[in-house]
């Protein structure tokens, strides 16, 4: 009997012990590895750089970062293979000075390409009614605003 109680004394003492810790378990990254991650940003220039155009430390001064993985190359069969589907689909530029691919210019000779599926003029009216209730839409033509920002009273919260 002593034994069973203290089973289930050290049994509840346990749980009871574990508990918090479990739920005080951060479910993301830990402190450490974020910062492992801004170290390894900060050595490859991978961080944003203070000028207005939002590049990369690395693009403004390649010189002084490591040069990025050079990307697999294809194999002369690979690239050849392209090549012929280009050829057989169209998609290759036309030997004249208009910049257009071949079946741009000669739309008879190849097949058509295949139409994406659209939306049900259903699903385009429940869009809109969305964009409406929620203010997603432009103000107007000067501003570039959506009504929401106009007018942030009006419209839900996210």
């Amino acid at each position: 009997m002593k034994t069973t109680s203290l089973l289930i004394t050290t049994l509840a003492l346990s749980w009871a012990c574990t508990t918090p810790l479990m739920a005080q378990t951060p479910a993301g990254k830990t402190r450490e590895q974020v910062r492992q991650e801004l170290m390894e940003a900060i050595r490859t220039g991978n961080i944003p750089c203070n000028d207005e155009g939002s590049r990369l430390m690395r693009e403004v001064h390649p010189s002084q970062y490591p040069a990025s993985p050079a990307t697999e190359a294809k194999t002369r069969e690979q690239v050849q293979a392209e090549l012929q589907e280009a050829i057989r689909t169209g998609n290759v530029m036309c030997n004249n000075d208009s910049g257009m691919l071949e079946r741009q210019v000669n739309p008879s000779r190849y097949q058509a390409a295949p139409a994406a599926a659209g939306k049900t003029r259903e699903q385009v009216r429940e869009e809109l009614r969305e964009a409406v209730r929620t203010g997603d839409m432009p103000a107007n033509n000067e501003s570039g605003l959506k009504m929401r920002e106009a007018f942030p009273g009006m419209y839900p919260q996210k």
